[in-house]
């Protein structure tokens, strides 16, 4: 069974290959997949909205069904107005696990269980990757080449470029 429309929700700030993957792999499993882009003001985001709106439409621009938008507030709450069938959560460890679990049932109580969540487990070469350490790594100038697709490594030396 496919369902019509999913959503993958994230800060992206930037967006990673494990992103990326999970992105390629969600959206064979459904007619429409949405990555929402977080506005999330409880985070200090190296990239601005619009940026990390760029370059997640930079790197998506030739996966069929992928749309991306940014919103705030809750997810629920996106949920219920978009006709969103499920939120797909990507899964790199099982301390990914335990704090996914929480948002998903809670997710859950606020959809009057209107939509599932799917888990997908991350490729086994991108599990330590995370967007944080990626920001790390590459600020004292650690090599993140293939950690993050091509168009965004370009992007942050840019941006690293800009702010020197």
């Amino acid at each position: 069974m496919k369902i019509e429309k999913m959503l993958y929700a994230g800060t992206f700030d930037p967006v990673t290959s494990g992103h990326l993957d999970v992105i390629r792999r969600a959206s064979a499993l459904t007619d429409e997949l949405v990555v929402g882009v977080l506005k999330n003001s409880g985070k200090h985001c190296l990239f601005t909205t619009e940026e990390r709106l760029d370059m997640l439409r930079a790197v998506t621009e030739g996966i069929d069904g992928v749309t991306v938008e940014e919103f705030g507030g809750l997810l629920a709450d996106y949920v219920m107005a978009n006709g969103v069938g499920a939120v797909v959560r990507g899964l790199r460890a099982t301390t990914d696990f335990e704090y996914e679990l929480q948002m998903a049932q809670m997710n859950a109580r606020l959809t009057c269980g209107a939509a599932e969540t799917v888990f997908l487990m991350t490729d086994p070469k991108y599990s330590f990757v995370s967007s944080s350490l990626i920001k790390e790594v590459f600020s004292l100038g650690g090599n993140i080449e293939g950690l993050v697709p091509d168009k965004v490594y370009e992007y942050m030396t840019l941006h690293r470029k800009e702010t020197e």
